[in-house]
C-alpha cells in the first residue's frame, strides 16, 4: 500500500466544499465531485487509511493539492539520514552549517577549495566525513559525489550557507511515510548576518527568490510550486538515481525534480519546515546570483520543453488581461466579451451543481487576476529588454507598464504581509534575472523560456471533473 493503515489526510482549509460534494481548489486548480462511497468515508474533512478504497480516495486529494498529509511521530531514525554538505572555502559558514546538525551522519564534500585544509579542520572538529575532490565540479558534481558515499536509506542536501537543524530534517521525513514520496524540501527563507543589513540584503529577507511560499504543495510543473531549491533537500537514497546533472551549474535542482516527476515519483514542499540561507553581502553578489539564476532558464527549456514557460495562461485570459492594463476606452467591451466567454467555458466543464453560474463567475475572476499578475511580472521581469525597447514608442506599452508596476505594489504586500515595500531592489532584481534569462536564450539560439504557454486542460475521472492548469515559473 502507499500509504500505511491509519494514515490520515486533511481537505485543506483554502479547497471550496460546494454542496457537500464538489471540491474545488487544488493546484492545478480542479473540481472534483465525491461519489456516495467518497463522501461517507470523510469525516469532518479528514480522511483515514483503513483499506484499498480509502487510501485510493486520499491519494487522489492530496496528489492534486486538494489535501494535505496529517503527519505525526518522530520522522525516520536518525541513523537511516546522511546529510552531504558539499563546500568550497567558506569555512566559518560550514561551521555554522554542521553544528545544528549534530547526531546525524555528515559528509563534507570539499569542491576544490583554495584552502582545504581549513575545510577539513572544520569537518573534523564535527565529526563529519571529509571528501576531497581534485577538480571543481560544481554543486551538482559535488553533492553527486557525497550521495555515491551515502549508505543510509535516506539523504539530505544542505548547502554551507543554510542553517537547519537535526529536528527539522526528522521532521521533513514524516513525508516518507508515503511510499510514493521522492524528495521533500522545506521553505528556505534568507537571513542577513551583517551586523547592520543593507537594503538589498533586508529585501531578501523579505523576499528571498528560495522561499516558495507558505502553502504546502505537492511539486510539479504547473502547481503553486513547481520546483524546489537544492539549499535543503530531502530524499530516499534509492530514488534519487545518479542524481544531479552534473553538467549544469544552475537549474540542477529543477531539472531534478522534474525527472523525478516525470518518472512517476512524488516531490512535496512542506513550508511548515524551515531552513535559513545567508543573503549575499554584496550588491556584485546579490545581483549576479540573480543573473545565474536566469540564465538557467533556457538549458531547462532545451531539456525540459515548455514546463517551465514563464507564465501560462489562456488566450482569451490573455487577452482580457492586456485590455485592462492598457485601459483604453474600448478596454470594457474587450474585458467583458473575454470575462463572459471564460465564464461560459468554465460553466460548460463545471459539474451540475447549485449555484455552478455564481461558482463560474468566481473561478473566472480568480484566473483573471492571476493573468493579471502573470502579464505584469513578464513586462517587468521576464521581458523587461522588450519592454525597455517599446516603451520610448508605444503608447500602450507606457500605459501597461504603469499599470504592472501598481500591480507589483499588490503584490508585494499580498506575498509578503507586513514587510517594507522596496520599489528599487525589486525593479534590480527582476532587471537581474530577466537579463541572466535572455543570455541564456541568447546562448542557446532559442526563445523558448521565454515564451508562455496555454493551460493543459484535462478532463475527469471517476471521482470528479478537472477544470485545467495554472501554473508559475521555476527560478523566478
Amino acid at each position: 500500500m502507499r500509504f500505511p493503515i491509519g494514515f490520515r489526510v486533511r481537505v485543506r482549509e483554502d479547497v471550496r466544499r460546494i454542496d457537500r460534494r464538489l471540491l474545488v481548489g487544488g493546484s492545478p486548480l480542479r473540481a472534483v465531485r465525491l461519489t456516495d462511497a467518497a463522501l461517507a468515508r470523510l469525516d469532518d474533512g479528514e480522511i483515514t487509511v483503513v483499506d484499498a478504497a480509502t487510501e485510493a480516495l486520499a491519494a487522489r486529494l492530496v496528489d492534486g493539492n486538494l489535501a494535505d498529509p496529517v503527519l505525526s511521530g518522530p520522522g525516520v531514525d536518525p541513523a537511516a539520514l546522511t546529510v552531504v554538505i558539499p563546500v568550497r572555502d567558506r569555512p566559518d559558514q560550514l561551521d555554522r552549517a554542521l553544528g545544528p546538525l549534530a547526531g546525524l551522519e555528515r559528509i563534507v564534500v570539499d569542491d576544490d577549495s583554495h584552502d582545504p585544509d581549513a575545510v577539513e579542520k572544520v569537518a573534523r572538529r564535527h565529526g563529519a566525513r571529509i571528501i576531497r575532490l581534485p577538480e571543481n565540479l560544481g554543486p551538482a558534481g559535488a553533492r553527486n559525489a557525497g550521495l555515491r558515499a551515502v549508505r543510509t536509506p535516506y539523504v539530505a542536501f544542505v548547502d554551507s550557507d543554510v542553517t537547519v537543524e537535526a529536528s527539522t530534517l526528522l521532521a521533513l521525513s514524516r513525508h516518507f511515510a508515503d511510499s510514493h514520496v521522492a524528495l521533500v524540501a522545506p521553505l528556505v527563507r534568507s537571513r542577513a548576518r551583517s551586523r547592520a543589513p543593507r537594503w538589498f540584503e533586508r529585501f531578501d529577507e523579505d523576499d528571498s527568490s528560495l522561499a516558495l511560499g507558505t502553502r504546502a504543495c505537492v511539486v510539479r510543473p504547473g502547481a503553486a510550486v513547481g520546483w524546489l531549491p537544492s539549499a535543503c533537500l530531502v530524499g530516499r537514497t534509492s530514488r534519487l538515481g545518479d542524481g544531479f546533472e552534473e553538467s549544469m551549474r544552475v537549474g540542477e535542482d529543477v531539472d531534478l525534480v522534474w525527472r523525478l516527476v516525470e518518472a512517476g515519483e512524488v516531490v512535496r514542499y512542506d513550508p511548515e519546515q524551515v531552513a535559513w540561507h545567508d543573503t549575499r553581502t554584496t550588491v556584485s553578489g546579490w545581483l549576479g546570483r540573480k543573473y545565474l539564476y536566469g540564465t538557467g532558464g533556457a538549458d531547462l527549456a532545451v531539456r525540459h520543453g515548455r514546463k517551465g514557460a514563464p507564465a501560462v495562461m489562456t488566450a482569451s485570459m490573455a487577452v482580457t488581461a492586456a485590455a485592462l492594463m492598457v485601459h483604453r476606452r474600448w478596454s470594457l467591451p474587450v474585458a467583458a466579451a473575454g470575462i463572459a466567454y471564460g465564464t461560459l467555458s468554465l460553466r460548460r466543464r463545471l459539474p451540475e451543481t447549485p449555484g455552478r453560474d455564481r461558482l463560474a463567475v468566481q473561478l473566472c475572476a480568480q484566473g483573471l487576476g492571476w493573468t493579471v499578475r502573470q502579464k505584469a511580472a513578464l513586462l517587468l521581469r521576464h521581458w523587461w529588454p522588450l519592454t525597455l525597447l517599446l516603451a520610448p514608442h508605444s503608447k500602450l506599452v507606457r500605459r501597461a507598464l504603469a499599470a504592472s508596476l501598481v500591480v507589483d505594489v499588490v503584490v508585494a504586500q499580498v506575498d509578503n504581509p507586513g514587510t517594507r515595500y522596496r520599489p528599487l531592489a525589486r525593479r534590480l532584481d527582476d532587471m537581474a534575472y530577466g537579463a541572466g534569462l535572455w543570455a541564456g536564450a541568447f546562448r542557446a539560439r532559442s526563445v523558448t523560456c521565454l515564451l508562455p504557454r496555454r493551460p493543459v486542460q484535462k478532463t475527469g475521472q471517476k471521482t470528479g471533473q478537472k477544470t485545467g492548469q495554472g501554473g508559475t515559473s521555476p527560478n523566478g
